[in-house]
């Protein structure tokens, strides 16, 4: 029996439980998607600029950060493939509270506000799976806030190095970032860089983490979680 066109598509629990394959989606954007690439070290855009779209990451890691008036930087998040960002044009946000800046080649996907707003409240179940994908990563960004009060630098820093490598979803370790900035991370952690530095040589030698050559690449093992969970 065919089914009645009138009636949404009903996602099933398994369904939701799947990888989204936000490609396939995407494509039935028009009119107002577009692909961009970038180099390292751009700046996508910048804090105080309009909001004006939201972007997906297809292959690369950006980094977002907030600057005080003072000139204090803080990195809120670091993205990689499969993420959005930008996405607060979505619920008013006139200006960029953030800069996003790539961290290695970027091949994005920029779709301006308009055409994700209609697409959002045109189709129910694409609506359904963005807000998902984001209140897991609120969910996220609350953990590093409790991360943040509670637990040792050294103990933030094994946390934010197994999240880069993607712990737990493919294999058992990953290599994280050509030439990682300590200093990046230190931002992320709170402290720093010579604290960072310090842990990161206490890791190597336990073999937890592992540099890959001179390019500087860093391999996270899985091994590293024991520093998480040790009291």
């Amino acid at each position: 029996m065919a089914r009645n066109r009138s009636q949404p598509e009903v996602i099933t629990a398994n369904q939701k439980n799947q990888p989204v394959d936000w490609e396939a989606l995407l494509a039935g954007f028009a009119g107002g998607k577009t692909d961009v690439e970038y180099g390292a070290n751009r700046n996508i855009f910048c804090q105080g600029q309009p909001a004006d779209s939201v972007f997906y990451i297809r292959q690369g890691k950006v980094k977002l950060a907030v600057t005080s008036d003072q000139g204090k930087e803080a990195i809120v998040a670091i993205l990689g493939d499969g993420d959005f960002f930008g996405e607060g044009c979505l619920a008013g946000q006139q200006l960029r509270i953030a800069t996003a800046t790539t961290m290695a080649d970027c091949n994005l996907v920029r779709i301006a506000k308009p055409l994700i707003a209609r697409m959002l409240h045109e189709q129910s179940n694409l609506s359904e799976l963005f807000l998902t994908h984001l209140l897991s990563r609120n969910i996220r960004y609350e953990e590093d806030l409790v991360d943040q009060l509670f637990n040792s630098s050294e103990k933030r820093l094994a946390r934010i190095l197994l999240l880069l490598a993607h712990f737990g979803k493919e294999g058992r370790s990953e290599s994280v970032l050509p030439r990682i900035n300590q200093e990046n991370l230190a931002q992320m952690v709170g402290t720093t860089r010579s604290r960072v530095s310090h842990f990161m040589n206490k890791f190597r030698k336990l073999g937890l983490v592992e540099y890959d050559g001179p390019m500087g690449g860093l391999t996270v093992h899985s091994g590293l979680l024991s520093v998480i969970l040790h009291d």
